[in-house]
């Protein structure tokens, strides 16, 4: 079963992502700003991250830095409010793998999930 962090500093976010995760099939772990999440990252096996960027503390575009400089290669999937094209840009830059605008669609959520999970999974076995 994957396992996939779900860093979001709203709490009712963060339940209902990782609610529809589980109806689908994925085991979650929740962190409520970036700095619980890196602690999670150094001490549990995930498969996938779901960040948001506007949090105290840690943003995500520093989690995802963070990440990305200490080698993990682990798949980011950014959903949040910063719609621009230069928050996308830099979320991209930072590290991330997809980045979705709140509101979201929550099916669409778990197919862009699967996805990012496939191609991992792919380049992990061409390794």
């Amino acid at each position: 079963m994957f396992r996939i962090l779900v860093v979001e500093d709203d709490q009712e976010l963060r339940q209902l992502f990782s609610r529809m995760l589980s109806r689908n099939g994925y085991e979650t772990l929740a962190a409520s700003d970036g700095e619980e999440a890196l602690d999670l990252i150094e001490t549990e096996n995930i498969d996938l991250i779901i960040s948001d960027i506007m949090m105290p503390g840690v943003d995500g575009f520093d989690l995802a830095a963070s990440i990305r400089e200490s080698g993990y290669t682990t798949p980011i999937l950014m959903i949040t409010a910063a719609s621009s094209f230069s928050d996308m840009r830099k979320g991209f830059i930072s590290g991330t793998d997809d980045y979705m605008v709140k509101p979201v669609n929550l099916d669409e959520m778990v197919l862009r999930v699967g996805a990012l999970l496939r191609r991992a999974q792919m380049i992990s076995e061409r390794r």
